[in-house]
Protein backbone atom coordinates (compact mmCIF):
# COMPACT_ATOMS: atom_id res chain seq x y z
CA UNK A 1 0.00 0.00 0.00
CA UNK A 2 2.49 2.58 0.89
CA UNK A 3 4.52 2.12 -2.09
CA UNK A 4 0.99 2.86 -4.49
CA UNK A 5 0.33 5.51 -1.92
CA UNK A 6 3.63 7.33 -3.06
CA UNK A 7 2.71 7.02 -6.54
CA UNK A 8 -0.56 8.67 -5.81
CA UNK A 9 1.14 11.16 -4.20
CA UNK A 10 3.78 11.74 -6.77
CA UNK A 11 1.17 12.04 -9.47
CA UNK A 12 -0.96 14.18 -7.19
CA UNK A 13 2.10 16.71 -6.60
CA UNK A 14 3.19 16.48 -10.43
CA UNK A 15 1.06 19.61 -11.04
CA UNK A 16 3.58 21.44 -9.52
CA UNK A 17 6.10 20.68 -11.84
CA UNK A 18 8.44 19.95 -9.20
CA UNK A 19 12.43 20.59 -10.27
CA UNK A 20 12.99 18.12 -6.97
CA UNK A 21 10.45 15.19 -5.53
CA UNK A 22 11.33 13.13 -2.47
CA UNK A 23 8.64 11.18 -0.94
CA UNK A 24 9.55 9.18 2.33
CA UNK A 25 7.56 7.10 4.65
CA UNK A 26 8.07 7.37 7.91
CA UNK A 27 5.05 5.72 8.81
CA UNK A 28 7.46 3.27 11.31
CA UNK A 29 8.91 6.57 13.04
CA UNK A 30 4.85 6.62 14.97
CA UNK A 31 4.06 3.16 15.31
CA UNK A 32 1.53 2.97 18.30
CA UNK A 33 0.36 6.27 17.49
CA UNK A 34 -3.43 6.97 17.59
CA UNK A 35 -3.09 8.23 14.04
CA UNK A 36 -1.80 5.02 12.59
CA UNK A 37 -4.16 2.93 13.54
CA UNK A 38 -5.96 1.49 10.82
CA UNK A 39 -3.17 2.04 8.58
CA UNK A 40 -2.82 5.32 8.16
CA UNK A 41 0.56 6.52 7.07
CA UNK A 42 2.89 9.40 7.87
CA UNK A 43 5.24 10.91 4.98
CA UNK A 44 7.84 13.71 4.68
CA UNK A 45 7.81 15.31 1.06
CA UNK A 46 10.73 17.79 0.44
CA UNK A 47 9.32 19.54 -3.23
CA UNK A 48 11.40 22.14 -4.87
CA UNK A 49 9.36 23.86 -7.37
CA UNK A 50 9.27 27.73 -9.15
CA UNK A 51 5.47 27.81 -8.19
CA UNK A 52 6.77 28.79 -4.89
CA UNK A 53 8.60 31.64 -5.63
CA UNK A 54 7.41 34.28 -3.29
CA UNK A 55 4.97 32.55 -1.51
CA UNK A 56 5.64 32.04 2.43
CA UNK A 57 6.06 29.36 3.69
CA UNK A 58 2.52 28.52 4.76
CA UNK A 59 1.13 29.07 1.01
CA UNK A 60 3.70 26.84 -0.46
CA UNK A 61 2.54 24.28 1.97
CA UNK A 62 -1.55 24.95 1.14
CA UNK A 63 -0.65 24.40 -2.30
CA UNK A 64 0.58 20.27 -1.14
CA UNK A 65 -2.09 20.40 0.58
CA UNK A 66 -4.93 21.40 -1.37
CA UNK A 67 -3.57 18.16 -3.88
CA UNK A 68 -4.06 15.56 -1.28
CA UNK A 69 -6.66 16.73 0.69
CA UNK A 70 -8.95 13.80 -0.41
CA UNK A 71 -6.67 11.60 1.42
CA UNK A 72 -6.06 12.67 4.35
CA UNK A 73 -7.01 11.67 7.42
CA UNK A 74 -6.64 8.38 5.70
CA UNK A 75 -5.35 6.65 4.34
CA UNK A 76 -2.40 9.60 5.06
CA UNK A 77 -2.71 10.77 8.63
CA UNK A 78 0.24 13.15 8.55
CA UNK A 79 2.20 15.07 5.93
CA UNK A 80 5.56 16.50 7.00
CA UNK A 81 6.24 19.22 4.16
CA UNK A 82 9.89 20.69 2.87
CA UNK A 83 9.00 22.95 0.18
CA UNK A 84 11.50 25.05 -1.79
CA UNK A 85 12.10 27.15 -4.95
CA UNK A 86 15.74 25.23 -5.08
Amino acid sequence: MSTELMDTLRGRLAALEPQRLEIIDESHLHAGHAGSRGGARHFRVIISSAQFAGLAPVARHRLVYDRVQDLMPHPIHALAIVASTA
